[in-house]
Formats: structure tokens, sequence, C-alpha cells
């Protein structure tokens, strides 16, 4: 398996995004990816992409060895000519690293530390001294295709001339309009074993947020949340005269740089984007260092609705605008936006399969949480669904569906009031230009939702008038979609109960054939495998036949998305050592189970121990196919499994994902009202997949997205 080695061509070719999509596509198939970058042209604490690649990837290496050299130490051995001292040193570094991992990324360098003039040079010299193929990014940006063709041409000729392995050309930033037209002429250019690709400009990433306007500052930060600092700048603007006249200038997204002293400014802003009147204003920057009034301070610390971060600079404004200037777009480590946006861009425009099937990557037998994620949105991608959000003003929810919605996951559907959607929307500076939105009260759907919900329900006493009045309650709305088949499938509980979420999925979408009733799984991520906890969430005191059921249930889940399903029924005994009506239980159903379904890996009665430890397994359980590599976990009641879920998700730091609910003939999925923005993603992945599932063919055909 050979490294990869990431070049830009020139300066700004924003490389970033390629480096950041290929550590994705590589980390996710693959356990040990390192991460090196041969020149540092800041100091290591301020590279925003090692920090970036070193959150997200959780790279366990040092930091000395994540880099070769600092730009400095790389001028002065070049200056006094000592080139191949520099390579040698940089190599050196390279290969302690690469010892440690089974390939390794490197991003080449930044043109702002050695000499724009040589360092392509250089990178093609590094990285066929370190062994790696080559990933050449060409700069689209402002330039026209005619350009865009002559920068591709040059690169091609200058890395056969050093005789670099190409594995790929990436030209980024293309006009949009010109995406296809590049892409046809680059590839009539090339010889056909040459791979290029085309990543057209993206708003989203082209522009910096404010989080990177303080970084790059290092300003000071009055007020604002980290959700505040993730709003784009996509403009900026000095203000410096009167109210009346500033206010014409307000544009979108705009950075208002003023005096720090000019409250009136400072408060028009502020009422401007809480105006609906008015654009959005994505941030403030205050220069002079000065201090604001306390009673200007007072004022803005009792606006609720001001989401609008404000910074402070000790620089002049004129200083500080030429400095705002000079900022160029780059990916934070902490937002979560950019990585969606930057992540989406790369796989609907980059051949995946194709570049892993070149790097001839080693597959994991394991399942890590990365993987894991990786092959859910994978799997998503694969066969689009259409998933609802009840909760359509939640702002965890709107932000979950901008995540969505830039990486080109599924297709969402919102149910709220437009109006009262497109202003939370605007106050949050979100783009969900994709996404549709329904309101129940007034949609054309209600009488025939409500007539179906009727002809359902009327044994029970149902009204025709209830049924129509219940249409216009968003979950009996989503479920309703769900049901006629006007949506794929429903996540919500941000702000609904679990009751109210699953109630009307029990009345209208029902249990599929088989399935005795409705359970649910948790997929407990811990750092190196993913494993699978049912019931944790629905059924308090299941019966032997409903034990059996959940195993069953829980397995096909397991294998549904790429676990390979090993039961283990858990009791407080191991094999037949125990007694009492618990274990016997347990032992009834892991009978009844094995009857069902004699070609599953299932096991039980089983300690917990015993299930996931091999050494405690050869003692306890030497036969046995699932004591110490257990995969599915079923807990004999609800008692057990939701306490051990959370001592495991509190003590070892994993990532629950769920309730997953399963047995249900179409997916509705439940959140936990303290959910977070993530979970919301996770959970709406996972649905679309069920969908996927569920229109392949019934629980017991095993039907699976790697099939």
């Amino acid at each position: 398996m050979q490294s990869i080695y990431i070049a830009g061509a020139s300066a700004g070719s924003g490389k970033s995004v390629v480096v950041l999509g290929f550590m994705e596509m590589l980390s996710s198939v693959n356990r040990r990816v390192g991460f090196f970058r041969p020149v540092l042209s800041t100091a290591l604490a301020d590279d925003n992409l090692i920090a970036l690649i070193r959150d997200r990837y959780d790279l366990p290496f040092a930091d000395e060895m994540l880099y070769g050299c600092t730009a400095e130490t790389a001028r002065q051995l070049i200056s006094g000519g000592h080139y191949d001292e520099l390579l040698k040193l940089i190599i050196n570094k390279f290969k302690m690293l690469e010892e440690e991992c089974d390939l390794v990324v490197c991003a080449g360098t930044d043109f702002s530390g050695i000499s724009p003039s040589l360092e392509f040079d250089v990178n093609a010299d590094l990285a066929n001294n370190l062994g790696c193929m080559i990933v050449a990014v060409v700069k689209g940006f402002h330039r026209t295709p005619e350009q865009a063709l002559d920068a591709v041409r040059m690169v091609h000729e200058s890395l056969l001339d050093r005789g670099n392995e190409l594995l790929a050309t990436v030209v980024n930033g293309v006009a949009p309009e010109n995406h296809e037209l590049l892409l046809s002429r680059a590839r009539s250019l090339l010889p056909p074993s040459e791979t290029i690709y085309v990543l057209p400009a993206q708003p989203t990433l082209s522009s910096p947020t404010v989080g990177e306007v303080q970084r790059a500052l290092n300003a000071e930060c009055l007020y604002g949340d980290a959700a505040a600092l993730t709003q784009v700048v996509s403009n900026f603007k000095i203000a410096a005269m009167g109210i009346p006249d500033f206010l014409n200038y307000v544009e979108d997204g705009c950075l208002i740089i003023t005096p720090g002293d000019r409250s009136d400014i400072i408060l028009a802003a502020l009422a401007a984007d809480v105006s609906t009147a008015f654009p959005r204003v994505a941030a403030l920057l205050l220069t002079g260092g000065l201090p604001l009034a306390e009673n200007i301070k007072r004022l803005i610390e009792g606006l609720r609705r001001a989401k609008v971060a404000i910074l402070r600079v000790p620089s002049d404004t004129f200083a500080t605008t030429l400095d705002v200037s000079r900022i160029e777009s780059t990916i934070l480590a902490e937002d979560s936006r950019k990585v969606a946006a930057a992540l989406g861009l790369f796989e609907a425009n980059v051949d995946i399969t194709n570049l892993r099937d070149r790097v001839a990557v080693f597959h994991s037998a394991r399942l890590t949480p990365l993987m894991f994620e990786y092959e859910l949105v994978r799997w998503a991608k694969a066969s689009r669904q259409r998933i609802v959000l009840p909760e359509g003003t939640d702002e965890r929810v709107l932000r979950a569906a901008e995540i969505l919605s830039l990486r080109d996951v599924v297709d969402l559907i919102l149910l709220g009031n437009p109006d009262k959607i497109a202003r939370r929307v605007s106050e949050l500076g979100l783009t969900l230009d994709k996404v549709r939105i329904i309101d129940p009260a007034g949609a054309p759907e209600r009488e025939k939702y409500a007539r179906s919900y009727f002809e359902l329900r009327k044994h029970k006493g149902i009204s025709e008038q209830l049924a129509h009045d219940l249409m216009e309650d968003v979950s009996y709305f989503g479920t309703a979609m769900v049901h006629h088949g006007d949506a794929d499938g429903m996540v919500s509980g941000a702000i609904h109960t679990t009751q109210h979420t699953i109630r009307p999925a029990f009345e209208m979408i029902k249990t599929r054939p088989g399935v005795q009733l409705v359970s649910s799984v948790f997929f407990m991520c811990l750092a190196d495998r993913v494993l699978v906890y049912g019931d944790c969430a629905v059924n308090p005191n299941p019966n032997a036949e409903q034990l059996a059921d959940i195993a069953i249930t829980s397995a096909t889940t397991a294998a549904t998305f790429g676990i390979e399903p090993r039961v283990a029924m858990l009791s407080y005994s191991t094999g037949t050592s125990g007694k009492g009506e618990d274990v016997e239980r347990v032992r009834e159903a892991v009978r009844i189970a094995r009857e069902r379904r004699p070609d599953l890996k299932l096991d039980g009665p089983i300690q917990y121990d015993a299930a996931v430890d091999a050494s405690v397994a050869r003692s306890k359980m030497p036969e046995s196919q699932v004591a110490g590599q257990a995969t599915v976990f079923i807990f004999p009641d609800l008692n057990t499994g939701n306490n051990t879920y959370k001592a495991v998700q509190r003590s070892a730091g994993a990532v629950a994902i769920g309730p997953v609910l399963q047995g249900l003939n179409k997916p509705v999925n439940d959140l936990s009202r303290g959910c977070t923005v993530t979970d919301i993603v996770n959970t709406v992945v996972i649905t679309a997949v069920q969908a996927q599932n569920g229109h392949r063919g019934s629980h017991d055909d095993h039907p699976g997205p790697n099939e």
C-alpha cells in the first residue's frame, strides 16, 4: 500500500478539501491512517489543517511526528546549499510515522513558507523520495476553463518529467457553470489512463467564517456562542457614516467593522439583524481596543434573540480592514458546517470506489466508529431516501438539516409554519435551499391522510373530525406521510416525548410480518468497535418469546448496518451454572431464537464479561462461537439495558446512537430531548438506511447495504 501526497500546484488551490476527503475515505476502511505535513509554514499550534485532522480522526501520534520541519529550517537549508539534507530530514521523520501506520496522507507545502517558485518542485521531489503517489490540486478559482486547462497541462508535464506516480488531478473551485465543460475538455486532453476530477466552487467553503476571522486576527470574542462563530462572512463593511446611510449598505452575511466607541452603529447593526426588514449581519468587529459602555453591555446581554458575535481587536480601523482583506477561507476543526460541505463536495464529484481500489486499501476486519459513520453516509447516498422531520423550528433540527443538505445525503422534508421556519433559518444564518417545507395545517394531503387514519382507527371510536384535527399535529402528519409513501422515514423527539413520536407509528405503520413487537437498539461506538445493545428503550419486562424476537430482530439490524451478528443473551449467570426464574427466562429465549433462526450465532445465558472478554470466555464457555467476541447484546429487561448503556456511554466515553426502533413496517425513530445536532444527523442517516432495507425485502431476507 502506497501513501498519498496531496500537493497544491499553486497558492490558493484549496487542497484542504481534498486532504479531508482522502482522510475520510481512507480512515473509513483502514484503522491506521497517519497524517504528515513535510513543512510547517506556521507554528504547530496555529496549523489549522493539522488541528482539523487530529481532532476529527483522533490521531494517536505525538506532535513531533506530524511534520518534517519548519519553513524557517527549510529556507536555511536550501539557501545554504543543503537541499539534500532537507530531504533526508523530512524523509527520516516521515518513515518514523509510516512505521506506525498502514499508510500516510501527506499535505504538501502552502506556498507561504519556502519559496513560491520552488515549492511545487520540492513537493514533487518529496513525493518521489517518500514513495508516495501524488494527487495534484490545481486552482480553478477565478480562472477561465482555458486558464485551468493550461495549468493542468503544465502540472502533468512537470510531474511526468520528474517521474512522479500520479494518482489523480483535482481541479478545485471551478465556476459551477463551467464544471461540465472543463471536465469534458480535461478528459479529452489527458490520456485515458490519467484520472481527473473537477470540484465546483461552493460559497460555504470559499468564504471565511466569523471563527476564522477571530483566529486570523487573534480577536477577543466579547459575545457569541459556538454557533455564531460558524456564520459565513460573505463581505465586510466599514461603518463610519451616520445610521440612516449606514443601514443602506448592510448586506446579508456582512462583517461590520467599526470603532469600539460607535455605540450607535453597534445598536443599529444588532437591530438590523433581528429585523425582518433587513439582511442578516454575520458579526461586528470593533477596532481600537475600546471598551463597551456599561449600559450598552447590559442592553446587549438582554437581547435574547441576538445571535451576532461581537469581536474586538486593538488595531485601528484601517489596519484591521487590511488584515481582514487578507484572510483566506480555511476549515476549522470545530466548524461542522464546513466539514460537511467539504465532504459533500468531494464525495459528489470524486469516484471514491475507483480511488480506493487504486490505492489498494487494506480493509480491516474490525468496524471502528469512524468506519461505521462513513459507511452509513455512503449507504444512505447510494439510494437517496425522503426523511421527514416534524420539528421544523427547532434549532438543532435545522442545523442537522443543513449538514445533511450540504453533504447531500438524503432528501429532507421539514414540517411547520413556513414563515416561522424561514425566519428561524435566517436568524441562524443557515442555508436550506434544497429542503422542502410543508405546513400540515394547510397541506392538500391533510384530507387524504385524515380519511385514511379514520378508516384505520374507527374501530377504536375515532371520529372523522378527530382524525382531521389530529392531522394538524406534526407527528401524526409526518407518520401519515411515511404510511402513504410520501416519505420513506421519520425522525422526531427533539421536542416531543417518545410517546408522542411513536404512538402514531403503532397506529398507522404497525409491525412487520413475523415480528411480535417493536423494540429498539443502540449502536454503541467504542474506541475500536461498534456494538449493538437491545432493548434499552421500549419493552420493560419482555417474556421469553419477546426476548427471542428482540434478539432475532436486533441481529438483522446489526447485519443491515455491516456488523456481523454474534448475539449474546445476557443474564447474571453463564451457561448452565445459574438457577432461578430470570435466568430460566433467558435460557428459554435462547431455545426459541435458535429454533426460529438456527443460522444465527447466538448463545446464552451469558454474563457480560464472558461475552466481551476472550480470556473469560475461554474459562466459562470455551466452545462458544459468541463468547468473547459478541457484537449484539440482548439485555433481559429495560432496567438492566438502560442503565448499562448509560454506564458504558459515560464511563467509557462511548457514543450511543439511538434508540433505533426496529420491527415497524417503515422506519420511524425517536430522539432524546437532550439530543445534539450530531445525534440527529446520525439518526436521520440510520433511518435512511433502514428505509432502503425495507424497500428491498422483509426482515427474514438479511439484506444489507454492503451486500
